[in-house]
């Protein structure tokens, strides 16, 4: 739960133009706000500048890999003098510039290390570029702490993100309903309207549940209810299950350094996870594996967008929250939200 804080005078003229567009409640629960972002490739450079420049109180930077040249390239927190050093740490000057009211730190320890306790001194938890063992436990002790869950990766062309907010309240704003004039239904033509007049707004309160990562991931498509929705199901969905059995296999992700066996590895993992569910190939033809390999700059920052947007969104309980992926497929130019899982 997240407390609200007083904003000083200088967030207050720092965040103008948020307050004005979200208000003044939904920006002190951004200031009160805790985030966790573990992994630090491109797109969490995109998510990391998100957030930090929306006004959370506070961000710690979660990585223990070094910067690499492909880093250099879609991580614009880090430079090419910075490769072969932690990526954590090279990246906390630059995103600690981005807002300096927001208090940043950088965590160098393996993620797969830290225990259940760790988590609870956050509000947010939101992963990148993770196996599926880690994603998958770290979604199941948020979940249980009703700490708010997010992930996401890219992969060349594609990305995607979740969401677990566990049980979830937001408010949207509607426009008030007219009030009935006292002429309606007399048959009396209406009188002219002098000038326009502004229609008020007022606040409406949702709630949502979701579902956890493993949920989501371990749907039997074979059921008959679920085979109906494979069709309305974004196809990026599928492949990235083909792309954390890969991960889990080979220890790596696909590499550039290796295209065509790990190609022919992919297929074969295609065909062993759609074979199962009885889902037609063509969902996953041939040629979508060789547009996922590396991770490419306008991809990440769509993704991390959206990534950003969404954490955005479920701190200050403002806005309806997608529950629970958002699937972006660079081939086609397309982002599509699905929930999966409930």
């Amino acid at each position: 739960m997240v407390e609200q804080e007083t904003i000083t005078e200088d967030e207050a003229a720092l965040y103008d133009r948020q307050i004005r567009l979200w208000g003044l409640d939904a920006q002190r629960r951004l200031r009160s706000a805790k985030v966790l972002l573990a992994g630090l490739r491109g797109l969490g450079a995109e998510v990391a500048k998100n957030i930090v420049l929306a006004g959370i109180k506070s961000l710690t930077l979660l990585d223990d890999t070094l910067v690499s040249e492909e880093d250099a390239c879609s991580q614009f927190l880090v430079s090419r003098d910075d490769v072969g050093k932690n990526r954590a740490t090279c990246s906390l000057s630059r995103t600690q510039q981005l807002n300096p009211m927001v208090t940043v730190t950088a965590d160098t320890e393996i993620l797969d290390n830290k225990g259940d306790d760790f988590f609870s001194q956050f509000d947010v938890v939101c992963v990148t570029c993770c196996s599926q063992a880690a994603m998958t436990r770290i979604s199941d002790i948020c979940h249980k702490k009703k700490i708010q869950f997010f992930a996401g990766d890219v992969y060349g062309y594609f990305g995607y993100m979740f969401s677990d907010l566990g049980e979830h309240e937001y408010v949207t704003e509607v426009l008030k309903p007219k009030p009935k004039r006292s002429d309606e239904g007399s048959g009396e033509p209406a009188a002219k309207k002098t000038r326009t007049e502004e229609r008020e707004t007022i606040m409406v309160k949702h709630s949502e549940n979701f579902v956890e990562l493993k949920d989501a991931l371990s749907v039997d498509w074979t059921e008959e209810s679920n085979s109906k929705k494979v069709k309305k199901t974004p196809s990026t969905f599928f492949l990235l299950q083909v792309l954390l059995k890969f991960i889990d296999a080979e220890g790596r992700r696909p590499s550039t350094g290796s295209v065509s066996t790990d190609i022919e590895t992919l297929l074969k993992i295609r065909d062993d996870i759609l074979d199962k569910h009885k889902i037609n190939k063509e969902v996953l033809p041939n040629d979508f594996f060789s547009h996922c390999f590396a991770e490419l700059s306008p991809v990440c920052a769509v993704v991390g967008g959206v990534l950003g947007q969404e954490i955005i969104k479920a701190v200050s309980k403002k806005d309806q929250p997608h529950n629970n992926f958002f699937f972006y497929n660079g081939v086609e130019g397309s982002g599509l939200v699905d929930t999966i899982g409930s």
